[in-house]
């Protein structure tokens, strides 16, 4: 049972309560913390075909989708534009059969512009795993101290790679009651100095912050979502490989995809990337990991991912791990209903699909059975006070009117 945090860590609980100043965190981080580019590569960036639906947030006019009234659980229904008011949404782009079908951006956000994926960017990081494990170069079963020394006797070190792949660790930090939104503000403040209180004396990098954790329990019995794992896996791919992650992401997927723009990560002190909620990128490159993740891997006629990890994602879940977890911004008394899978969200609908998510809105939606990808930044304030956007029910929504619209058979079994 998690334990009552003591008052005086009540100032980590802040959070951000007004839309504007997430924002400015989601879209201008390089501005405001070192950074490093994930290259694009040499070669030009590969095209999206797009409809006549297509929207810039320049052009005037609507496109069909927008009145499309989207019927939710329980009956109701919303459409497009209030979903982007409850959400608080930047970007939306959707893909259906490999084209471009809606593409809208809202309050200053550009086509162009990099914006924070926030926890989304921690599934890049499982597949990146998943890939060198495919390949031989990273052991799924072995303690994560074996490949950084300095973690062993950390809560990190200890678990296995696996265990960090499904958020299988139980840890407790300098000694503190886990709660997971006060170490969340903890975290931001060891890789961003700005949101640190003026009397901050903790850890003042990514390293120093996982050396203080420790086992609260066997690691591979609970899931707990917490980034610390996801940190942890990100240096463990880093002694593999002798590269940074930057360049890791950039040589096995950004520079493969056919991107338009260099995405980036923030740094800490020690000039190390957050890899578990530090990297931009654009919705349209965003995108093209989706499509390249329905296609089973492939882009064209060459094959970025292996076929088996692209379409493992949704039924590799190992034994002795949950298959019914509850997602991180869900109230206790929700029932789990989720699947997660090397760092990916798995809704177990009817259509095989799977999610990256992060907080204020950021989802990257791949669903095969529907012919869908469909990325979405926001800038969404998370409070008990204000309801969750529906986001999936209403991609999926998107999905069945799109198949039924185009008669795919997925779509009609929506109906």
């Amino acid at each position: 049972m998690t334990e009552t945090a003591p008052l005086s860590d009540l100032l980590w609980t802040r959070g951000y309560t007004d839309p504007a100043w997430i924002r400015r965190f989601t879209s201008v981080g390089r501005e405001l913390s070192p950074s490093r580019r994930v290259w694009r590569g040499l070669g030009h960036p590969r095209a999206l075909p797009g409809g006549p639906a297509v929207l810039d947030a320049v052009e005037p006019g609507a496109p069909e989708l927008d009145t499309v009234p989207l019927e939710l659980d329980g009956g109701t229904t919303i459409t497009l534009p209030d979903l982007f008011a409850a959400a608080q949404t930047d970007a939306l782009l959707v893909m259906h059969r490999g084209s471009v079908v809606y593409e809208r951006y809202l309050h200053g956000t550009e086509r162009h512009t990099p914006h924070f994926n926030a926890s989304a960017a921690k599934s890049y990081i499982g597949l990146m795993a998943a890939i060198l494990a495919h390949e031989g170069h990273l052991d799924r079963a072995v303690r994560a101290s074996t490949y950084v020394p300095e973690l062993a006797g950390t809560a990190f070190g200890d678990a296995r790679v696996e265990d960090l792949l499904h958020m299988g660790t139980q840890v407790a930090y300098a000694g503190r009651p886990f709660d997971k939104a006060i170490e969340a503000q903890r975290y931001f403040a060891v890789i961003a100095p700005r949101l640190r209180p003026y009397d901050y004396n903790g850890p003042t990098t990514i390293r120093e912050h996982l050396l203080t954790a420790r086992a609260v329990g066997a690691p591979g019995t609970e899931f707990r979502y917490e980034n610390g794992n996801v940190e942890a896996l990100a240096e463990v791919l880093r002694r593999v490989t002798g590269v940074s992650t930057s360049a890791l992401l950039g040589e096995l997927l950004w520079s493969r995809i056919g991107a338009e723009e260099d995405a980036y990560y923030v740094l800490d002190g020690e000039g190390v990337e957050a890899a578990s909620g530090g990297f931009s990128a654009t919705a349209r490159d965003v995108a093209r990991v989706g499509e390249m993740l329905r296609c089973g891997g492939a882009v064209g006629d060459r094959q970025v991912v292996p076929e088996a990890v692209a379409t493992t994602i949704v039924s590799g879940v190992p034994d002795g791990y949950p298959r019914r977890v509850r997602f991180p911004a869900a109230p206790p008394t929700s029932p789990a209903t989720l699947s997660y899978h090397d760092l990916w969200w798995i809704p177990n609908d009817a259509y095989g699909s799977y999610m990256a998510s992060g907080i204020h809105g950021q989802r990257l939606f791949v669903s095969p059975g529907l012919d869908l990808v469909v990325v979405h930044f926001g800038s969404q304030v998370i409070s008990s006070a204000v309801p969750a956007a529906p986001l999936v029910q209403a991609f999926l929504r998107i999905g069945a009117h799109l198949g039924a619209h185009l008669g795919s058979t997925a779509g009609a079994a929506m109906r």
